[in-house]
């Protein structure tokens, strides 16, 4: 599909369409942007479980018609008892079952923050339980298993399958789901009718808090009644890139958002509108290894930032910054953080109130924890951590985790306004800067931007090389001119997950919304 559609009075992206429909009911029935986008990440927490719930953190960047856009971390902390030597004798820390699941979910905190913004900015608030309808519905009659549930179970089936709530959740009969037959979460339901009937807070202070305290005691996970209670979401300033065709936001640490910030601030500075697709490639690529060595130097809990995060994206760091790409040559570089399994969706209503989001339990199905009393299941976010006590990045209990999660957005200059993202770990700032590139620099569609072949710098899941890979519809010329820079390039599939489920929506000046979805998703861009 190369198509982009478009709609005069609203537009839902996301990578599931029964989530976009969410969104699009909430704004036809008056709803503004934050709530749809919560009636989306109801619903797709339980259709897309493999790659987000309840158990997770999220992250919003709300960008009002007019004054200074507004960040949502929605990121918890590590528990109470998440020391290094509650890890004594491993390694590293696990990344499935109990000990994986060790820092604070986010998510479900978030959503009530959003909506305390909704709020503010006025008019008639829809009940959650408007919000949270259709979510409850499939949670408690069943959806149709995706091919993409279906084979993230397969994959993981081995290291899944002995942790007995995910089997009992996740592995009905024994056997794993398949596409198109239907798979309910009665348990979930219920927690979602909870959060309806005693408030979003009830989460980390109410009676559903007790419950989720008391399963994560008797499964021995680090987090406490405690820790559930004096988690807060943080409102932020985001970061700002000044860019030649526009103001660009991102997320603060402790995500990734200045990687992705930098990697257009760096290409802003090449002459990409007469690059072909090979050398814009590359100047991607070595941004991205640059940007990636600003983050892994600096970017931690932002209480215990040793530098600035805004003044790495100042005009003259990025200038000097530059001077160290070659055009001709890839530079050596050392090792990704890895792959992430994540939602990014897009929601803008009529008023131009414009939202950024993210969602995720960070690998998939994150530590495969499942509560059995309210069926959330547990991130493994805190799996970013070290048990090197001098690390960055070392363990301490309350210390927030690194995130690769980061949803972006812009004001171009033009006058547009657009939202956009992507899940995929290492591959988010990358995909991201693909998509504005491709879009807003080189002038291709919206979908044609999204649709088009994609590349990662990194691993992907069950891989240890660090290589480019990039799917299989590129030019053999393109391949060669990589090649032939010094790039170890390898193949993946024509249409491959690995890359990421992108998406994007534009307000044109005439009020009209453009919006794509990812082939590679099972998402859609539902407009009205």
């Amino acid at each position: 599909m190369i198509n982009s559609n478009s709609s005069p009075l609203g537009m839902a992206v996301t990578p599931h369409h029964l989530a976009s429909q969410s969104a699009l009911a909430v704004l036809r029935e008056g709803g503004n942007a934050i709530e749809a986008m919560v009636a989306a990440a109801a619903t797709i927490a339980v259709v897309y479980p493999h790659m987000n719930g309840l158990g997770g953190d999220g992250f919003w960047l709300i960008v009002p018609p007019q004054g200074n856009p507004i960040a949502i971390d929605a990121s918890g902390a590590a528990g109470t008892h998440a020391t290094l030597d509650f890890y004594a004798g491993e390694t590293h820390i696990p990344h499935r079952g109990p000990k994986a699941a060790l820092t604070v979910a986010g998510t479900v905190g978030g959503w009530h923050e959003a909506l305390k913004v909704s709020a503010e900015l006025g008019g008639e608030q829809k009940p959650l339980s408007r919000l949270l309808g259709d979510a409850i519905r499939y949670a408690a009659d069943g959806i149709p298993v995706t091919a993409s549930q279906e084979a993230a179970t397969r994959a993981k089936h081995h290291e899944l399958r002995d942790i007995r709530s995910f089997a009992d959740v996740f592995l009905p009969y024994g056997e794993i789901p398949r596409a198109g037959t239907r798979f309910t979460q009665p348990q979930l339901a219920s927690t979602l009718s909870m959060l309806c009937e005693d408030g979003l807070d009830s989460f980390y202070r109410g009676e559903l808090a007790d419950s989720l305290a008391a399963d994560m005691q008797k499964l021995g996970m680090p987090l406490t009644r405690d820790d559930l209670a004096a988690y807060r979401p943080q409102r932020r300033n985001p970061l700002r890139l000044k860019h030649s065709k526009g103001e660009i936001f991102n997320l603060t640490p402790p995500t990734q958002g200045l990687v992705s910030l930098a990697i257009l601030g760096l290409t802003d500075r090449l002459p990409l509108e007469t690059m072909d697709e090979g050398a814009t490639i590359h100047s991607v690529v070595e941004a991205t290894k640059l940007a990636f060595g600003l983050r892994d130097r600096y970017i931690t809990d932002p209480k215990m930032m040793t530098q600035d995060a805004q003044s790495l994206l100042a005009p003259d760091y990025l200038d000097a910054l530059a001077t160290r790409i070659n055009p001709h040559c890839a530079a050596d570089w050392g090792k990704g953080k890895g792959p992430g399994d994540t939602v990014w969706m897009g929601v803008m209503d009529s008023s131009g109130l414009s939202v950024s989001f993210i969602q995720s339990i960070y690998h998939e199905f994150g530590s495969g924890v499942v509560l059995p009393e309210s069926g959330v299941l547990w991130q493994n976010r805190g799996a970013s951590f070290s048990l090197d006590a001098d690390h960055l990045l070392a363990l301490a209990p309350g210390k927030q985790p690194f995130h690769t999660l980061n949803p972006a957005a812009a004001r171009l200059y033009d006058g547009r306004t657009m939202v956009y993202g992507s899940m995929g770990g290492d591959g988010q700032p990358q995909t991201q800067a693909a998509v504005f590139i491709r879009h807003v620099v080189q002038g291709q569609s919206l979908q044609q931007a999204i649709s088009g072949p994609r590349w990662l710098l990194g691993r992907t899941w069950g891989e240890s090389s660090d290589s480019l890979k990039l799917e299989g519809r590129f030019e053999h010329a393109t391949l060669a001119g990589l090649r032939q820079r010094g790039h170890e390039v390898e193949l993946l599939a024509d249409y491959s997950e690995a890359v990421g489920h992108a998406g994007a929506i534009v307000r044109h000046t005439n009020g009209m919304f453009e919006g794509a979805f990812d082939p590679r998703s099972n998402g859609s861009a539902a407009g009205f």
